[in-house]
């Protein structure tokens, strides 16, 4: 069973830059899509950015240009760099780990960390 930990959100005000990790353990990580998703309050869970294992990558509308994926194989890690923040990127990041290469199935996910975007 895949660990997923995410580490790296905090408090930002709009317009600045945060960089979110995940490392994961217990599987197999290079043959899986990864994923970054998040959840405000009172709104569904949505997707962020997928990064296969082809290092393809898939953004949410509201974050192309802002947001950047990325995956170390070597160090079983993905990043998700943001910049230039809005407030209404304030939610729960939660990382994910696919059950196949292009991200069509699901699998685990990491408990979360929360980014606030206030002035």
């Amino acid at each position: 069973q895949v660990q997923l930990v995410e580490s790296g959100g905090g408090l930002v005000q709009p317009g600045g830059f945060l960089r979110l990790s995940c490392a994961a353990s217990g599987k197999a990580f290079s043959i899986y899509a990864m994923g970054w998703y998040r959840q405000a309050p009172g709104k569904q869970r949505e997707m962020v950015a997928i990064i296969t294992t082809y290092g393809v990558t898939n953004y949410a509308d509201s974050v192309k240009g802002r947001f950047a994926i990325s995956r170390d194989d070597t160090r079983n890690t993905i990043d998700l760099q943001m910049s230039r923040l809005k407030v209404e990127d304030t939610a729960v990041y939660y990382c994910h780990q696919f059950g196949d290469q292009f991200g069509r199935i699901f699998g685990s996910w990491g408990q979360g960390t929360q980014v606030t975007v206030s002035s």
